[in-house]
């Protein structure tokens, strides 16, 4: 875990948070603007994932572009439109060469403030959540599932007490789906989140993915949650969230 310790680290710290941005190879300079915004409203500015439409690295060029405009640190996972083109790895390279703080299973500190971050995956919540039984291809989707909640678990267990904020791209929760059609559930999240997440003392978390759900709930522990995909309607009446922690 790398830390940036601020000079007072229980000084309240403003926290912008927005995901699915779903750059195209069309786009020209499209949340230039928008990231000059954020660096003035918040400390640190947090992208829960679908960074890119297609997962390609012209994609990526043009985000990283945009980037250049924020004044303040960058926290940022990848999510599934990210990997879609096989170049993962190579959009990783370009986020992270251009200053952004990429968490996939790790943890840092900003300001006083633990981030622990991963994609996440789907399975479904509550009692419905698919369990592993059946044929091998069921076995292996939990199996993903299972994994990145114990991946998660690890890198929670890195960060020191204190305030911890939570960065996914799928949901841990089904009250911020709600609004996006009952069939899909299964494929916008996980309650394996959840459950991992109820294990520590958190501040808060961000997903998106769920473009037509709903802006905020709890983990059946209490910690709160928050979709700021970025069609989803927010409190500031901006694109993106202002959460203070």
């Amino acid at each position: 875990m790398t830390d940036t310790q601020p000079q007072n680290a229980n000084e309240p710290v403003v926290i912008a948070a927005i995901g699915d941005l779903h750059v195209k190879e069309t786009s020209v300079a499209p949340y230039r603007e928008l990231f000059a915004e954020m660096s003035k409203a918040a400390k640190i500015i947090v992208l829960t994932g679908d960074l890119t439409d297609l997962g390609t690295v012209r994609e990526a060029e043009i985000l990283a572009e945009d980037l250049k405009a924020c004044t303040v640190p960058v926290v940022a996972v990848l999510g599934n439109h990210d990997y879609e083109s096989d170049q993962v790895d190579d959009v990783k390279a370009i986020f992270r060469k251009a200053g952004v703080t990429l968490l996939d299973g790790d943890a840092c500190e900003i300001d006083g403030v633990g981030f622990v971050g991963l994609k996440g995956f789907a399975g479904g919540f509550g009692t419905r959540m698919l369990g592993s039984f059946g044929e091998p291809a069921i076995k292996q989707f939990v199996g993903e599932a299972t994994r990145e909640a114990m991946r998660l678990e690890i890198a929670m267990r890195s960060v020191r007490k204190g305030r911890t904020f939570v960065v996914l791209h799928y949901a841990p929760i089904a009250e911020t789906v709600e609004g996006e059609p009952l069939e899909i559930y299964p494929f916008l999240g996980s309650s394996r989140l959840a459950e991992t997440i109820d294990r520590f003392q958190v501040s808060a978390v961000v997903h998106g993915h769920a473009h037509r759900g709903t802006y905020e709930g709890r983990t059946p522990g209490g910690a709160p949650v928050y979709n700021v995909a970025l069609k989803i309607e927010k409190p500031s009446g901006k694109p993106y969230a202002l959460l203070t922690i």
